[in-house]
């Protein structure tokens, strides 16, 4: 099941958290993933710009994915984006950030949710989405992902951990509801 992120989910947030490999820890980082890191996540709500989504398990309330969505679009993306030929603007774009618990990565998890994560934008008024500080551009399976689910590449660029990683985008308008 899919649904906002609550204050209740401190516990369970930890526990996703400190389960992530570090591989999973690379490719999606947070500002720790401890107690301390859930609690500020689940103090935020309804505080700044950001949605935050949980999945849970089928089968019990384990949460297994953080998907997060912010509606508004920094400077450095916006720059990298005009250079790139593409107007981003927050009337129209958000930017999505997922993660997966280790375990439920590569069974098709994301794919099954991402229409749902569509739906809440679509519904938050939004008609593109853009990467949460871009791919890593060895994260060959989020790369897979993007591109079956219709993101298409915009650039390249090198974050400040010296790492290069990929800005993609997703048009809403172009892709079926």
């Amino acid at each position: 099941m899919l649904r906002p992120l609550v204050r209740a989910d401190t516990e369970g947030l930890t526990a996703f958290l400190r389960g992530l490999s570090a591989e999973s820890r690379r490719f999606s980082t947070f500002e720790g993933y401890d107690i301390a890191a859930a609690r500020a996540l689940c103090d935020a709500i309804a505080r700044y710009d950001k949605l935050r989504l949980v999945l849970e398990a089928t089968d019990s309330a384990m949460i297994v994915g953080l998907f997060e969505l912010s509606l508004a679009i920094v400077a450095g993306d916006v720059a990298r984006y005009r250079a790139a030929g593409v107007q981003l603007t927050e009337a129209t774009d958000c930017r999505f950030g997922p993660t997966l618990a280790d375990a439920f990565q590569g069974y098709r998890v994301g794919t099954l949710a991402f229409p749902l994560i569509t739906d809440v934008v679509r519904k938050l008024g939004r008609t593109r989405i853009i990467l949460w500080g871009g791919v890593l551009a060895d994260n060959t399976r989020a790369i897979r992902f993007y591109e079956k689910n219709g993101f298409r590449h915009i650039g390249s660029f090198t974050g400040p951990d010296g790492f290069r990683s990929l800005d993609m985008m997703l048009d809403l308008g172009s892709r079926p509801g």
